[in-house]
């Protein structure tokens, strides 16, 4: 059972090392990919670690197998609730499902067909609602106070956090030689389990996050020293328009190097090249940290660079070229 208390407590390596013996019968040691052309172009060497390879498709049901996994029973036997845009609510739902007990997840309307799809095929029930925070807050609310279920954050919880930090545990281990990390962040879970990893294993080493322009918001609350929230996001990466908790926005302004930006053209051609080049299928979300690099040749020029490809779960009816 996780001794994490979800909504205050900072994960340690320690509690990461746990989480990663924890998931170890159920996640998958993903591969770390390497392309000549790509780090010609980017003027670095680039390690890309492939979380799209991940089960559900997604880096996500690293934090959900901890979160469900470490539940006592009495937790457990109430089921676990929660909210998503899509990958989270698919691993929870997975997660639940392999250890029998029930979930449901809040979803908004405008997630995408394949990501509400993969959610019922491991046997979640959706709760739907609109799009924004506020919408998706109300909605958990009202199920929490109809069932007593668990709730498992999708990005606030430690649980969470550190089982996210176990994909930099694997990076790290496989290409020790690093001396940059970068991940996307939205609510800001898996940067910052990438954060206290690699800072912990490596000392000095750069951690960056890579965020939408168009959905700046924890870039912006950041540099103001205040989290911001409220805003609606406008970005074709569906699974980066959440706002930062109060638990991520804490340890990222302890931990960040920066919050690097990419335009929603910059995030299209660096997946596109993603694609082309790894021959893999990624989703737009996992493309930022590839878009800021090329846009900073500067700050990565002759470094060991290492990105979580956070997901690969793309409408392929929807394709943005």
């Amino acid at each position: 059972m996780s001794t994490l208390n979800p909504s205050t407590d900072v994960p340690t390596l320690d509690d990461i090392r746990a989480a990663a013996a924890r998931i170890a019968q159920h996640a998958q040691v993903t591969p770390v990919l390497q392309s000549s052309s790509l780090d010609r172009i980017a003027g670095c060497r680039l390690h890309f670690k492939c979380e799209n390879f991940q089960r559900v498709g997604a880096f996500k049901f690293r934090g959900a197998a901890n979160a469900v996994f470490g539940l006592s029973e009495a937790q457990a036997a109430r089921g676990v609730l929660t909210q998503s845009s899509g990958n989270h609510g698919a691993a929870i739902a997975l997660a639940c499902r392999l250890r029998g007990i029930p979930a449901r997840v809040v979803v908004p309307r405008s997630a995408p067909k394949i990501k509400l799809a993969a959610i019922r095929d491991f046997g979640a029930e959706i709760i739907p609602c609109d799009t924004h925070q506020a919408a998706r807050d109300a909605a958990m609310a009202e199920a929490l106070a109809a069932t007593g279920a668990e709730v498992v954050h999708p990005y606030n919880d430690a649980r969470v956090i550190a089982g996210q930090g176990t994909a930099t545990l694997e990076l790290l281990h496989r290409v020790p030689q690093l001396d940059t990390v970068l991940a996307p962040v939205s609510g800001g879970g898996l940067l910052s389990g990438t954060a206290i990893a690699a800072q912990s294993l490596k000392p000095g080493i750069r951690v960056f996050g890579a965020e939408p322009a168009q959905a700046c918001d924890a870039h912006d609350s950041l540099k103001s020293g205040t989290r911001i929230t409220g805003r609606i996001a406008n970005t074709i990466c569906d699974g980066l328009r959440a706002e930062l908790g109060t638990l991520t926005f804490a340890i990222l302004s302890q931990r960040l190097d920066d919050i690097l930006l990419a335009s929603e053209a910059e995030i299209i051609a660096a997946m596109r090249l993603i694609w082309e080049r790894l021959k893999i299928i990624i989703e737009p979300s996992c493309a930022v940290p590839l878009a800021v690099v090329l846009n900073n040749p500067q700050l990565f020029a002759g470094r060991e660079v290492g990105m979580i490809l956070s997901g690969g779960n793309v409408d392929l009816d929807a394709l943005p070229w």
